[in-house]
């Protein structure tokens, strides 16, 4: 063993990304430390609130040929879910620029093809994470139906679907009554179906990522709660984690703490533009409806996933950063569109969550050393955290083993920034 190996890796985050991380490096031999400040799968991370589907198909960024001229629409529709606090736009203009400069058609196929490195082979990465342990039975295989009004709605996001296509992700077409056949409880506004076949589903993300820390834990792993303040470097290498419990002495260290993993990237010398995409769910309690699959409901952009508290119904893109607290209108129009794409739905409660999607300007997640320091990053993944974070970490532990991958990795380089 190395003086190197000897030294335990820190692992910054206790998400899916860290927790798969941990894991990978854990069966390669290594001694690992995760630290948050949270539980994992704690009620206030992303990886607890996220939609909890897997989706192979996931590649087609949320900017597009012709958003930059649409939005300023959208955001002045109230039946749109785009919402912004305007007081937060001086400091969000920076990143949105730049975020909006690659709405065309040429940045998102190579934004495409970014993602589809991370998400194609995704369902098989989660199983492999979890296969043997507590954590698998959290996985449903499912079908993923996007939603559409009728085959003229389809058709007019028919360049997405090019995009899923050039991927391997191509849909089967349920249309006219068949749609209720398939799920009896899905409102007349809805006319076909676009069927994604091998996806899957996480039934309790939150349980899901904390099921993999027991794994982490009863393989010896050591997980601790605090907050990360800085880190110590020595002749440009990093030498220790430094906690609000003091140092801890490392061979290298991952940082995945999503859209709070921009500061201590900044200090490191990679100022990332990263942004809080608030995203909104509702969790609908005890419901009358047992949904076969999971779907996207493209007329109002949120997903609907049978869980295991109820369905899930998550979506909304809000920009408003990291402080303000929940609006109250994104909450009120996703119950309007459950009701509407829903209308037999009957349930006992609710609950409401928000929390915050770290949002890259250029949508591909940072995965890689940041600067030669011995410091990965794997963050930023914007809307497919749960589906990439299982790869995410065992490309990283792979990094940081050197056993090396054929996988091209320069589209996520931490580096490409500056």
């Amino acid at each position: 063993m190395t003086a190197e190996q000897s030294q335990p890796i820190v692992v910054i985050g206790a998400g899916i990304v860290g927790m798969s991380t941990a894991i990978w490096l854990q069966r390669a031999g290594r001694e690992v430390i995760v630290i948050d400040r949270g539980e994992p799968g704690h009620d206030k991370g992303t990886s607890y609130g996220n939609g909890g589907i897997i989706v192979p198909s996931g590649v087609a960024p949320v900017t597009g040929p012709g958003m930059l001229w649409k939005s300023p629409k959208m955001l002045l529709d109230p039946n749109f879910p785009l919402f912004l606090r305007w007081a937060y736009l001086p400091r969000l203009l920076p990143w949105l620029l730049k975020y909006m400069s690659n709405a065309n058609e040429a940045d998102t196929r190579r934004i495409a093809r970014g993602l589809s490195v991370i998400v194609g082979d995704a369902v098989e990465q989660h199983k492999a994470l979890a296969k043997g342990t507590s954590a698998e039975g959290w996985i449903t295989d499912s079908d993923y139906c996007f939603a559409y009004a009728d085959r003229a709605a389809f058709k007019a996001d028919s360049f997405v679907f090019d995009l899923r296509r050039e991927a391997g992700q191509v849909p089967e077409l349920i249309e006219g009554g068949a749609v209720r056949d398939y799920e009896p409880g899905m409102g007349a506004s809805v006319n076909l179906l676009a069927v994604m076949k091998d996806h899957a589903y996480v039934r309790a993300p939150g349980r899901y990522v904390a099921a993999l820390a027991k794994v982490f834990l009863e393989g010896g792993g050591d997980i601790r709660q605090g907050e990360v303040r800085d880190v110590e470097l020595s002749d440009g290498r990093i030498s220790a984690v430094v906690t609000d419990q003091g140092p801890i002495a490392c061979a290298c260290a991952v940082l995945a703490t999503g859209v709070w993993s921009k500061p201590l990237a900044r200090k490191l010398g990679v100022n990332v533009p990263l942004e809080s995409e608030r995203g909104y769910h509702i969790m609908f309690r005890d419901p009358s409806l047992k949904l076969r699959a999971t779907f996207m409901m493209t007329g109002g952009k949120f997903v609907v996933t049978p869980m295991e508290d109820g369905i899930r119904c998550a979506g909304i893109v809000e920009f408003g950063g990291l402080d303000a607290p929940a609006s109250s209108a994104p909450f009120r129009l996703l119950r309007k569109q459950v009701a509407a794409y829903f209308p037999t739905l009957e349930y006992s409660g609710t609950e409401e969550w928000m929390g915050h999607r770290p949002a890259t300007s250029d949508s591909l997640p940072v995965i890689g050393e940041v600067n030669g320091t011995g410091v990965f990053a794997g963050f930023g993944h914007h809307h497919i955290g749960l589906t990439g974070g299982a790869k995410t970490g065992r490309l990283i532990a792979d990094l940081i083993t050197r056993q090396g991958t054929n996988i091209d990795l320069a589209a996520f380089d931490p580096q490409r920034f500056n």
